[in-house]
């Protein structure tokens, strides 16, 4: 799609040259000596559109008190160079502007043209970045932490995808460690169970309806055939089947939650293909480990960390960290300019260690950005809730969707910046009153289009957006919806920058604000056809900009409610 600039970040350019343009006129400094000018919104309406301290930065370069330095840039200020309709002195200088509004006109045909890549921008230039999130171990269901790194990993690589970075999505699958092993027992024993022999599960053993049932399956397809393998054989089967049932499971449960995944990374490929050594003998050859009391250690402390760690136990058995150093290694081959990891909020410790490991390997331990996702509580009739009432166990990703649904979990997951701790409110989310934030945005977008329908029944259609004038959108109202709309490209580039999809949701919510406002205030099909034609080009901006924001998020954009 070819970029347009944003009349916003036009107007702000425009700003700025002008007052660049007068501080030369006036004589106050050389345009060579001139710093980078910085304009800012006001936070209060009253002092205008745009502001600037200028005034202030100059005064060691002009030798002028502010208040002075400003007098003369406001007297030498083209004011029509940038639609500029006055401009006001405030304070020990500050320079307030109000722009003309028809600054903002542009804004409308460019969010209709543009449709549902309005708000897309280049500001990522197609660097790499892969992101890593949910990484869940395949031996049970997804449960609430999962949910939270699924919406706001899945939300942030949409959001890095629209600010035009290129996007891998990778979920790294634990199926190497002892859990696995648990698992597979675990189902051999209920298959030799099921047909009815004596087997005692193991010490840390799944005890899950699941398990039964997928041994329930096994002897209705298998019968007691696998009774006939060696017992290497069958244990290799239980494992391959075990890890292929729970994949399945949480991908399903991933599919229903809209999320999807370039990349499923096997741990076991590491061991298979030989990089979990490569990266030892690459460590030894850097002189970054030595040994001690029998086990193998990293030279962390070097790079930061507050202690060495064990890469070898001394019974000769790997700890957590040498597959996830081979895997992020791996990683950095890739030749990604950036990898980002959600991981839960008891691996914060890990954060120090994984980065030490990565530059004692000679990579950038800044191109990995590890975001911790804090835990989430559930509430419901104002209590905690800990326990799923279909099965009395802890609550999982599956119940919650089935309780409240997509739209309202993903929404509310990404609401809060993800490093906050996150209550859920689950009768607030399925409620359908204004006090639910999720039914106020979507219900904004349905009411936009129950107006077009209203017009389309009156015979009323847009035309050609060049064909309507824009000059009769005169209400405040209006000129707040416009900037809002107008402002959706700079807050992808700084959500994608910050990696903060929360930003989103507090944009789409302003602006559905500023809508039921105005459609509270103001009729939109009026006696007057060209207001009329000018404010549903309006509303159609606005509903564009909803429905985008939404689907940066993973949530629908109803057009009834």
């Amino acid at each position: 799609m070819t970029q347009r600039p944003n009349p916003l970040a036009l107007i702000n350019e425009r700003v700025q040259e002008a007052i660049a343009d007068a501080v030369v006129a006036a004589g106050l400094v050389q345009r060579e000596e001139l710093p980078a000018i910085v304009l800012e919104v006001p936070k209060d309406k009253a002092h205008g559109d745009l502001a600037t301290n200028a005034a202030m930065q100059l005064t060691k370069i002009a030798k002028r008190n502010p208040r002075q330095i400003a007098e003369a840039i406001v007297e030498h200020l083209d004011v029509s160079q940038a639609s500029i309709e006055k401009a006001d002195i405030a304070g020990p200088g500050f320079i307030n502007f109000t722009l003309s509004k028809s600054y903002l006109y542009p804004v409308i045909a460019l969010a209709l043209e543009q449709g549902a890549d309005y708000g897309r921008t280049d500001a990522g230039q197609g660097q790499k970045v892969e992101v890593e999130f949910v990484s869940a171990n395949p031996t049970g269901s997804l449960h609430l932490g999962h949910a939270r790194g699924a919406a706001v990993g899945d939300a942030l690589c949409n959001v890095l995808d629209f600010a035009g970075y290129k996007v891998t999505r990778e979920y790294y699958i634990n199926d190497a460690g002892n859990q696995v092993s648990n698992l597979s027992q675990s189902i051999e024993v209920r298959y030799l169970q099921e047909l009815g022999q004596q087997a005692e599960m193991p010490e840390d053993g799944y005890y899950g309806e699941d398990i039964k049932g997928f041994a329930k399956e096994l002897v209705a397809d298998k019968g007691d055939s696998l009774l006939e393998l060696s017992p290497g054989d069958r244990a290799a089967f239980f494992r391959a089947y075990g890890l292929e049932k729970e994949l399945d499971k949480i991908k399903r449960d991933l599919g229903r939650f809209r999320v999807a995944f370039d990349i499923w990374y096997s741990e076991t490929s590491l061991y298979e293909t030989g990089e979990v050594l490569r990266a030892l003998d690459e460590l030894r050859d850097r002189g970054e480990v030595y040994e001690e009391d029998g086990a193998t250690w990293l030279r962390t402390t070097k790079y930061g960390d507050d202690k060495d760690r064990v890469l070898i136990k001394n019974d000769g058995t790997y700890t957590y960290l040498t597959p996830d150093i081979a895997y992020h290694s791996d990683k950095y081959g890739r030749g990604y300019d950036k990898m980002i990891n959600i991981w839960g909020a008891d691996h914060h410790g890990y954060i120090p260690r994984m980065k030490a490991a990565m530059a004692s390997l000679g990579n950038d331990p800044d191109k990995l950005v590890v975001l911790i996702a804090q835990m989430v509580s559930l509430f419901q009739d104002g209590e905690k809730v800990k326990m799923s009432k279909r099965t009395g166990k802890a609550v999982t990703m599956e119940d919650l969707m089935d309780e409240v649904g997509v739209d309202a979990i993903r929404y509310f997951f990404t609401m809060r910046s993800m490093d906050s701790h996150l209550d859920f409110d689950m009768d607030l989310a399925v409620s359908t009153s204004n006090e639910n934030p999720v039914f106020y945005v979507q219900y904004a977008h349905a009411r936009i289009c129950s107006v077009f329908r209203q017009a389309e029944e009156q015979g009323i259609t847009l035309p050609e957006l060049a064909g309507i004038d824009y000059s009769k959108l005169t209400a405040e109202h209006e000129y707040a919806l416009l900037r809002k709309v107008g402002e959706l490209p700079a807050e992808i580039d700084l959500a994608a920058e910050g990696y903060a999809p929360h930003r989103l949701i507090r944009y789409v919510y302003e602006l559905a604000s500023l809508f039921h406002s105005y459609y509270k205030a103001e009729r939109v099909i009026t006696e007057d056809a060209a207001q009329t034609l000018a404010r549903l080009a309006l509303l159609g901006a606005v509903r564009q900009a909803i429905a985008n924001v939404l689907s940066l998020v993973g949530v629908t954009a109803p057009e009834r409610m």
